[in-house]
């Protein structure tokens, strides 16, 4: 008998494109958010990771895929991440305790590690640097908790950062920033930039859903990983024709426009752009590997290059105007 998954989260970025492909493969899947999703509103039911008894209420699949999190850098009310993170997380564990569900699925993050050492692995020490990474790992803990308790499944995913079609977060926001011109590399651009494409994190969430393993922890990464110089080069070349990564600013100078602008949004309240945290996190270099090819021997559907191509293609060369857009980090 084919299996129901409960997608917490999908109306999100992630989520909606996992719910596009279950639907393709015509398997039972239902989406649990506080808000609608606006592709899938049929099969989807309105509820809270912080609210206990609407997760009773709402929960009905085999299998749960949580994807639910606060993420972003600028919130402002940092006991959010605690919340929704961990205590949300710790909850959807005691319904699914509660209503015999086996299995569950949780996407964490690379950002447990911190400004984690080139080339860390899924054994790489746990250093986190903000709440976001403080409050995920926190989250594991709860869930390693539960599935040690019986006979449950267990399968962790810690993402670097995803891209893709109709997504705006920092990636996103690159490109863009190259498209309009108004690019300026920060620092010397040899740090390495680990990337994850939305297609192929769906096929790997879907093949955890599938497999049988009682417990794992995957880093997800799409190798061979750019340097800012390469990544910044190629995607100048396809959208402006020109070589090279254009105007340069020293390190040190792009964190002091950073502290400027932390100053700024203090005292005016408002969210901008730059930030201290944001250059730092640019001109550092975020190189992770993964042990994702022994789950299943799972081979990425798209190459990197592909990722990046298809992201260009449909944001920039033949950009589709209907198209749903999902702000994120």
């Amino acid at each position: 008998m084919a299996k129901k998954i409960t997608v917490i989260g999908g109306s999100g970025f992630v989520g909606t494109n996992l719910c596009r492909q279950l639907s393709l493969k015509q398997q039972d899947f239902e989406i649990i958010d506080i808000k609608m999703s606006n592709q899938f509103p049929d099969k989807c039911k309105i509820a809270d990771v912080r609210d206990m008894g609407t997760l009773r209420k709402t929960i009905t699949g085999d299998v749960v895929v949580n994807l639910a999190a606060v993420h972003r850098d600028d919130v402002r009310d940092k006991s959010e991440y605690q919340r929704t993170n961990v205590d949300g997380a710790e909850n959807v564990a005691l319904v699914c305790e509660e209503k015999g569900i086996k299995k569950i699925v949780f996407t964490s993050t690379v950002a447990v590690y911190g400004f984690a050492e080139p080339g860390t692995d899924e054994s790489g020490a746990i250093n986190p640097f903000n709440e976001y990474g403080r409050t995920k790992f926190e989250a594991e803990e709860k869930l390693r908790a539960w599935q040690m308790k019986g006979k449950n499944s267990l399968i962790i995913v810690r993402p670097t950062v995803i891209f893709g079609e109709g997504n705006r977060g920092n990636v996103f926001n690159l490109l863009n920033q190259i498209a309009s011109g108004k690019f300026l590399m920060v620092g010397k651009g040899e740090n390495k930039k680990s990337m994850a494409y939305i297609g192929n994190i769906v096929a790997f969430l879907e093949t955890c859903v599938a497999t049988e393993q009682k417990y794992g922890v995957y880093n997800y990464v799409d190798t061979p990983d750019l340097t800012m110089n390469e990544l910044v080069s190629q995607v100048r070349a396809k959208l402006k024709g020109k070589t090279g990564v254009g105007l340069r600013l020293p390190y040190w100078l792009g964190m002091l426009l950073g502290y400027v602008a932390d100053a700024v949004a203090m005292l005016s309240g408002k969210n901008l752009p730059v930030s201290a945290i944001r250059v730092k996190k640019f001109a550092s270099s975020t190189e992770f590997r993964s042990a994702k090819a022994s789950l299943e021997t799972f081979q990425a559907p798209f190459t990197l290059s592909d990722g990046i191509e298809r992201t260009l293609q449909s944001e920039f060369i033949s950009p589709e105007p209907n198209r749903e857009i999902f702000y994120t980090e």
